[in-house]
């Protein structure tokens, strides 16, 4: 049998455990009892993983303003995983409230010595070096774990939503975010993309929401949901809003009021009559314990909490506690969306469309078709390189 062959064989065989991550965080290959071994790659040839990066500046297509700020591009740094012949891509995106760099990120990826793992199935025992070596830096280590996922599902010979266990045709419709803006540019913008989305994702938090409401209105129909960034600061008025947006057709409200102020967002929830999701105010998993009752449910962003086996396991423990889930993005490449796409199999509402708002995407891979998303059937990430 050749090696490919029997790679992707042997990653049918092992799939159960890689969903669960046992059968990738045992590295000693001793096994546990009378537990099968985890399959475990030849490294006799002495083959090791090569880690390299360079910055890439996103170019967006129209200007994006939210509550706080307003840009045209966003730093990056796109990331490559190479080992035996495969490489696995990954990537950092930093808008400017995340607090990180490209100096920031490449001296973090300096730091990182992957020479000291044989093996890339090591998957947990890599990820928890990586994320040892300082106490922030998300969007580097959210680079590392893209670009090893996508290198180990590639030696498996299987999408990342498949080795989860995930059904890929529950994917969800996603969103399609409109910045803040004058009527007329809202408009514009929503004739632009109303005929290609099944629900649109508005930002608000300033003076003007009824008006960009009104105007987006005076084009389409379609469920909407509304992020305010924290940007709304008086609750009674934030109530009485979002009681106007549900007669509008509002169907979510993402991070109504600053995060710090946490007695004030679980009262708006407890008397809201939509969901509302925590953003800013959850980054990762140990943050989920500190706002349960504050808020319905949270957002999962791989750029802040470190990757795919954080969101991973964000996921899965949000829901035991009972609250619901929805993945977004930055502004990024179809590298880190079709990253976060993989779990969107199990969440409630999904904001990838990060990749569509930018001009110059390095990759094909996640897609959405009639507004829904469309994993690709394809190793790894499933990334087609451009």
């Amino acid at each position: 049998m050749k090696r490919r062959e029997f790679l992707k064989a042997a990653g049918l065989a092992g799939a159960g455990l890689a969903a669960t991550g046992a059968g990738l965080s045992s590295c000693t290959g001793m096994g546990s009892g009378n537990a099968p071994k985890p399959y475990h790659i030849n490294t006799a040839g002495g083959a090791r993983m090569k880690l390299s990066w360079e910055p890439y500046e996103l170019q967006l297509r129209h200007v994006f303003t939210v509550a706080s700020y307003s840009r045209t591009t966003t730093p990056d740094v796109q990331v490559k995983i190479e080992y035996d012949g495969f490489t696995g891509y990954g990537e950092a995106s930093m808008p400017p409230y995340l607090g990180q760099t490209v100096q920031s990120v490449c001296s973090f990826l300096e730091k990182v010595d992957l020479n000291q793992f044989a093996d890339p199935f090591c998957i947990d025992d890599i990820l928890t070096y990586v994320d040892s070596l300082s106490p922030g830096d998300t969007a580097a280590k959210a680079a590392v774990d893209i670009a090893l996922h996508d290198l180990v599902g590639q030696l498996l010979g299987q999408p990342w939503y498949r080795i989860w266990g995930l059904d890929a045709a529950k994917a969800p419709d996603t969103t399609f975010t409109i910045g803040i803006d004058t009527a007329d540019v809202v408009r514009e913008k929503t004739r632009e993309c109303a005929s290609q989305f099944n629900i649109l994702k508005v930002k608000v938090g300033l003076e003007n929401d009824m008006e960009m409401i009104r105007a987006i209105r005076d084009v389409t129909m379609l469920p909407l949901a509304v992020d305010a960034n924290q940007g709304w600061k008086d609750r009674e008025k934030a109530l009485e809003e979002i009681f106007w947006l549900k007669e509008q057709g509002i169907v979510m409200v993402e991070q109504p009021m600053p995060k710090e102020r946490i007695d004030d967002n679980a009262w708006l929830t407890e008397r809201s009559p939509l969901p509302i999701f925590a953003d800013e105010a959850i980054q990762r998993l140990k943050d989920i314990p500190s706002i349960k009752g504050a808020y319905t449910g949270i957002n999962i962003k791989l750029m802040k909490c470190t990757g795919m086996r954080e969101a991973w396991k964000m996921a899965n423990y949000a829901h035991a506690e009972g609250m619901r889930v929805m993945v977004g993005c930055m502004t990024e490449t179809s590298c880190a969306v079709t990253a976060a796409a993989q779990l969107s199999p199990i969440v409630d509402f999904a904001d990838l469309d990060g990749n569509l708002l930018i001009s110059n995407d390095r990759f094909r891979g996640m897609e959405v078709v009639n507004g829904k998303i469309t994993l690709p059937d394809r190793p790894g990430l499933g990334l087609i390189k451009l």
